[in-house]
């Protein structure tokens, strides 16, 4: 399963719709908080989660699953091209960073490969 944590909505609803029609199972959530008090969280296959959000970003995200030893694939992406971000994201064992726009394809193969342990 595909997780998609994103504060906008019809970025979300966008993602949802390419991953499903990928023929992945996909849940969405508008934030960090929703995503663990959801309380699955460990089932997830990969993690889609924009850097930036209010309340809790990716990266606080990113942080707390490793301290917790939960080793799920995660690709950012974020509208905001901050190296340093990009670089804290990477050490952190991001799979992938994304800059908005990116190609659905990209997207896609990076999911495909996360999901394989790949990434």
């Amino acid at each position: 399963m595909v997780a998609v944590v994103d504060d906008d909505e019809a970025f979300r609803a966008a993602l949802q719709r390419l991953l499903k029609s990928a023929g992945f199972s996909v849940r969405s959530f508008a934030s960090v908080e929703e995503f663990l008090d959801w309380g699955q969280y460990r089932e997830t296959g990969c993690l889609i989660a924009d850097i930036r959000m209010p309340g809790m970003s990716g990266l606080d995200l990113q942080a707390k699953l490793n301290a917790e030893h939960c080793p799920i694939p995660i690709i950012f992406i974020t509208a905001h091209g901050d190296e340093t971000l990009r670089l804290q994201a990477v050490r952190g064992g991001a799979v992938k960073v994304l800059a908005k726009p990116f190609d659905g394809a990209i997207l896609l193969e990076s999911v495909r490969l996360a999901l394989e342990g790949e990434g």
